[in-house]
């Protein structure tokens, strides 16, 4: 592969980091040839700096590394896409990413829910879903009183898969009533309880997407 790169006049080549289970961009940095073997070869990000003119692995000093899943070159074949899964977070802000804001300065990632963990608050995709799945994992740990998801885990496996047949027929119900809203409200409902039961089965919903991935 790497002899179908083209390497710009100073031997550098763009790449874009995407983290594999999201989807999300999580930064974007430059890499040479010498950094592009290490990448290969190691299975971990390698890049070259150049403020600091040397090469650098990412996550060298705090520890969020970058374990690469796949890479992929364009078709001008001028730039990289290197799918990661990422330790930590991206951005040496503390930022997931380091597209944290849009253009008119506005911050778009929500504060941490657990250590390391932070999501984009106006993002639609999958961010939802690792958010969602995080917050129901925490309420099954905790069993804070008066939460839906304590009550689900308290009562146990046979109401959770009560409770996704339920909401199971009330998106059929839904769809053939032509509703849209309809559609939508009861569909979120089914995600949910469809997420609670990973976490009772102690299911990752990485895997769900790697099963679909697989698929495609």
């Amino acid at each position: 592969m790497i002899d179908n790169i083209r390497f710009d006049e100073k031997g550098l080549i763009p790449a874009i980091i995407q983290d594999y289970a999201s989807g999300q961009v999580l930064m974007l940095a430059y890499m040479n040839e010498e950094s592009l073997n290490k990448t290969i070869a190691s299975g971990k990000t390698w890049f070259y700096s150049r403020r600091r003119q040397r090469l650098w692995m990412k996550g060298e000093d705090s520890g969020h590394i970058q374990t690469v899943k796949e890479i992929r070159y364009d078709c001008d074949e001028d730039t990289l896409l290197i799918m990661v899964e990422q330790t930590g977070v991206a951005c040496h802000t503390g930022h997931n990413s380091c597209f944290y804001r849009n253009i008119d300065d506005t911050e778009i990632e929500a504060a941490h829910l657990d250590p390391g963990k932070v999501y984009a608050a106006g993002r639609v995709g999958s961010g939802i879903l690792y958010e969602l799945y995080d917050v129901i994992i925490d309420r099954q740990k905790k069993k804070p009183e008066g939460s839906y998801t304590t009550y689900l885990f308290n009562q146990g496996l046979d109401k959770i898969l009560k409770k996704v047949g339920e909401e199971n027929a009330e998106v059929i119900i839904a769809a053939k009533n032509g509703e849209k809203g309809e559609v939508i409200y009861e569909a979120s409902d089914l995600i949910y309880h469809l997420l609670v039961l990973l976490v009772n089965q102690g299911i990752d919903i990485a895997d769900v997407f790697t099963e679909l991935k697989s698929r495609r």
